[in-house]
């Protein structure tokens, strides 16, 4: 295996790790509006990820990064070509820590329903957009011999991409809700397990019908070992929720976001960007990536630095492991 190789392996980890976590960190914000029945209940959700949310986006900074240094092409031709979405998504970042930071600062009620609905459309509308983005990347798109993108913004709304959207959000609500009941207490906690149930099966019909269609454009064995993990995963997580295992259920919906993801880079493989006018036109592993000697490089960087983000990481969850309710909660600021 050649380091371009194994570097698509590690970009597609990070991407996991990022929907993993950032999955129920989006769930958690639109259920701020289809949970939470008042604002101490929506302070109580968004308290379940207050002390995780902003590390949970470093894998998205990390999962960006890797691509500009390991494949500047398909960075250079994913960033420009989807320029539009990817700003979008971007400003929803930015307005969305603004939310969790400021929506307190101030006790007027307008003030706080504004920040509260800033952070359910800023967690919303990335929640669909990666899948858009994603769904794209897989079917391919209108890449030109110079290896520049030369469709336009409506070219990505296409039928496959907008159902990969549906499959994100779907997900990410679902993952969400799951872990709203691990991790908080009373009726809201009810609640939740009922609300994921309902969720759950949403999300695994629309998963079901984009991982089917996906495996038999582009599928082979290996995409057709991950799409029955991603499955089963799915249907156990939903057993599990209804069973009232929450933890073996936030378990099961991360194997879900893991092996679909790991089917997407699998029936991408050795492509990065195929292009939809030309296959010969299409960005690989080999013709997208730096020089070996750059790799090197950063291989042994991320060797050293990943344990350690990792362990830091891991520390913080292990800190704020315990369940909170409303009872927890002094006012309803």
């Amino acid at each position: 295996m050649e380091l371009h190789d194994v570097w698509f392996v590690l970009i597609a980890v990070l991407w996991t790790g990022y929907f993993f976590l950032e999955g129920f960190d989006f769930g958690i914000g639109v259920l701020t509006k289809l949970l939470a029945r008042n604002r101490k209940e929506r302070r109580v959700l968004i308290n379940t990820i207050g002390p995780v949310w902003d590390g949970n986006e470093v894998w998205l900074l990390s999962a960006g990064g890797a691509t500009f240094a390991a494949f500047p092409e398909w960075y250079a031709t994913l960033f420009s070509g989807f320029y539009l979405p990817l700003l979008i998504i971007l400003l929803c970042l930015i307005v969305r820590g603004v939310a969790f930071e400021y929506r307190a600062k101030r006790p007027e009620e307008k003030w706080q329903t504004n920040w509260e609905n800033a952070i359910f459309w800023t967690s919303l509308i990335p929640a669909v957009l990666w899948g858009v983005a994603f769904g794209n990347i897989v079917r391919g798109v209108k890449i030109d011999a110079d290896m520049e993108y030369v469709g336009n913004f409506w070219d990505l709304l296409n039928p496959y991409a907008l159902l990969g959207g549906l499959v994100t959000f779907s997900l990410f609500t679902f993952h969400g809700a799951v872990f709203a009941g691990l991790k908080t207490v009373g009726d809201i906690r009810a609640r939740a397990r009922k609300l994921a149930l309902k969720l759950g099966a949403v999300a695994a019909v629309v998963a079901l019908a984009f991982l089917i269609w996906t495996q038999l454009d582009n599928g082979d064995g290996y995409s057709l070992i991950a799409m029955v993990i991603a499955a089963v995963a799915l249907v156990g997580a939903i057993v599990m929720i209804a069973a009232g295992r929450e933890g073996w259920s936030f378990a099961l919906s991360g194997v879900t976001i893991a092996a679909a993801v790991a089917m997407l880079f699998l029936t991408l493989f050795p492509n990065v960007m195929p292009s939809s006018l030309n296959d010969a036109w299409s960005l690989t592993v080999t013709n997208a990536s730096s020089s070996p000697y750059t790799l090197k490089i950063m291989t042994w960087c991320a060797g050293i630095a990943t344990p350690v983000v990792l362990l830091y990481q891991g520390w913080t969850y292990w800190v704020f492991r315990k369940r909170i309710g409303t009872q927890h909660i002094a006012d309803a600021h």
